[in-house]
């Protein structure tokens, strides 16, 4: 009878607690993501927990906070899958269940290890931050691969007979999929909307934060507003471009033994050095040079 009351309780308590989380998340509303981008795939996994922490916590975030992480989320390009209380949510989140996994699985392991815990949920709230880092230079990088075929395509639209407009149009039209193209696109829109050519290329130099693609950019406003022929100019930066991506190539060509010699000591080497130490050992007792009693000696002498 008292199991039975027992059960009775515990079934009532944990209904209650259930009912009270599904009224919490249905009080939240849905949002209308047909003119946005899929987040992530990490995000979506956890996409309940960050909409329920921007529904109820949001309004404290402070507006400072949402202004940088915008600006790094558009140079990332990602503004249109999730905003900034959407990323802090997902930092959280992160860390909540970083520390919650390594915690259980101390527990079982070695429950004098539980504190290592406190670190894992460090280590969980800065992994969207890292993540985010590592989109960004995967973009910068992609922009600066593709910008010398950009102004190539530019430049024979000029000495074509068309504007720096045409031109940016026709590369937009004649490239793949690349942010490169995106932010020209935009470009593009931005003058339809009524933007002068010069404001619309600031701003997309304001929203990818490319060294290479700034200085493209200002050759290109300098030359059109003193009146010089842009076809030699962006010649002379698509030139350097390429240069520039020489000499990093070769940098980063001298710099591989140098990484790899770490590798090479902490994990071939060693190898390397017991497999031949196994064989010349083999032979040597194979042949009576060396005899088993002073190796058994050697492994029983400490007991």
């Amino acid at each position: 009878m008292m199991l039975s009351a027992i059960s009775l309780c515990f079934g009532v308590i944990v209904g209650g607690l259930s009912w009270n989380a599904f009224q919490i998340y249905n009080a939240v509303p849905d949002e209308d993501r047909s003119l946005l981008d899929k987040p992530a795939p990490g995000f979506r996994y956890i996409w309940i927990f960050i909409k329920l922490f921007s529904h109820y916590f949001g309004r404290y975030v402070s507006d400072n906070y949402q202004k940088n992480t915008n600006a790094r989320l558009v140079s990332a390009g990602i503004q249109y899958s999730i905003n900034p209380i959407q990323l802090l949510g997902a930092k959280i989140v992160s860390a909540v269940f970083f520390g919650a996994f390594v915690a259980l699985l101390l527990s079982v392991v070695d429950p004098g290890l539980l504190p290592l815990a406190l670190l894992c949920m460090f280590v969980g709230y800065f992994y969207p931050d890292w993540w985010l880092k590592a989109k960004l230079q995967v973009r910068r990088r992609s922009i600066n691969r593709t910008l010398p075929f950009y102004l190539d395509v530019i430049i024979l639209s000029i000495e074509a007979g068309t504007n720096l407009t045409g031109g940016i149009t026709q590369a937009v039209q004649k490239s793949s999929d690349s942010p490169l193209k995106s932010e020209y696109a935009h470009v593009l829109r931005d003058i339809r909307s009524g933007k002068s050519r010069a404001d619309a290329l600031r701003a997309m130099c304001e929203r990818a934060k490319c060294q290479s693609l700034t200085a493209v950019t200002n050759s290109m406003i300098q030359a059109e507003q003193s009146g010089s022929s842009l076809a030699p100019v962006l010649r002379a930066q698509a030139d350097q471009l390429r240069n520039s991506r020489f000499l990093q190539a070769e940098k980063l060509a001298m710099e591989a033994p140098v990484k790899l010699l770490g590798p090479l000591i902490i994990f071939i080497f060693p190898t390397t050095f017991l497999v031949l130490s196994f064989v010349i050992l083999s032979k040597a007792i194979a042949t009576g040079v060396i005899t088993w009693e002073p190796i058994v000696w050697a492994y029983y002498w400490p007991n």
